[in-house]
C-alpha cells in the first residue's frame, strides 16, 4: 500500500493550497459558486488541470453548476490537513526566526500554531507572541512530547544539516528549510526550501 504522502504529487499539492487560497479571497467576493475555468483563470493554471488536481481530493461539484466555494474550501483543507491547528517547532530565533515569529496570528489563521522555538541562546532571544524559546537541549523531548510532526528551520547554512539530522531523528517528517542549503533527508521526508538570495536573483531576469 502507498503512503499516504505519495498519492499525490509534490506539484499537485502545491497547486491545491494555491486554489485553497484563491478561494479565501473569493469568498466574500464573488457569490457562493465558482466554475472552474474562472478558478483556473485566477490561479493561473489551465481548467484541464486545475480538475485533474481536484479529483486527487474526491468527487467534486457538478458539470455546468461549478464549485459550492465553502464546500471546496472544506475539501481542499480536509485534503491538505489543516482542518485544526498543526503544531509546529521553529528553530533558529535570530532575526529571520524573529520575524517569523511576528507572524504567528498569520500562521494560526492558516491553520499553523508555533508552539515554541529553539535556539542556542535562548536568554539572548526575545520572545514574542508568548512563543516560549528554549534551548536546543530541550527540543527531541519537546517534539516527542507534544507529537510534533513540522518544523521550520532558520539557522546558518554551517549547522543545518546537523539540526536537520536531530529534527528527523527526533520524529520531524516535514520541514521548511530557510537555511542556504540543499538538505540531505531520509526517504519519507518532506523538505520545502526558501532561498531568498536565490528568489531576488531569478526575479533580477526579468528587470534587466
Amino acid at each position: 500500500m502507498k503512503d499516504k504522502k505519495d498519492l499525490i504529487p509534490r506539484k499537485a499539492v502545491y497547486r491545491l493550497s494555491l486554489y485553497n487560497r484563491c478561494l479565501e479571497h473569493m469568498a466574500d467576493k464573488n457569490g457562493a459558486t465558482v466554475s472552474s475555468e474562472a478558478l483556473a483563470k485566477i490561479a493561473g493554471v489551465k481548467p484541464t488541470q486545475l480538475r485533474k488536481d481536484l479529483a486527487y481530493c474526491g468527487p467534486i461539484g457538478k458539470r455546468g453548476l461549478g464549485y459550492d466555494i465553502t464546500a471546496l474550501r472544506q475539501r481542499l483543507t480536509e485534503t491538505l490537513g489543516t482542518t485544526r491547528l498543526q503544531p509546529v517547532v521553529l528553530i533558529g530565533a535570530g532575526n529571520l526566526g524573529s520575524a517569523l515569529l511576528q507572524y504567528e496570528e498569520g500562521f494560526a489563521k492558516e491553520g499553523f500554531e508555533i508552539t515554541a522555538a529553539f535556539d542556542l541562546h535562548p536568554k539572548k532571544r526575545a520572545s514574542r507572541k508568548g512563543v516560549p524559546i528554549l534551548p536546543m537541549a530541550q527540543l527531541a523531548k519537546f517534539i516527542a512530547v507534544r507529537g510534533i510532526k513540522m518544523a521550520i528551520l532558520c539557522v546558518p547554512g554551517f549547522t543545518a544539516q546537523e539540526v536537520c539530522n536531530l529534527l528527523v531523528a527526533s520524529g520531524i517528517q516535514a520541514i521548511l528549510n530557510f537555511s542556504p542549503i540543499l538538505l540531505q533527508i531520509p526517504p519519507g521526508v518532506a523538505v520545502n526550501n526558501v532561498n531568498l538570495a536565490m528568489e531576488l536573483e531569478n526575479l533580477s531576469y526579468f528587470i534587466q
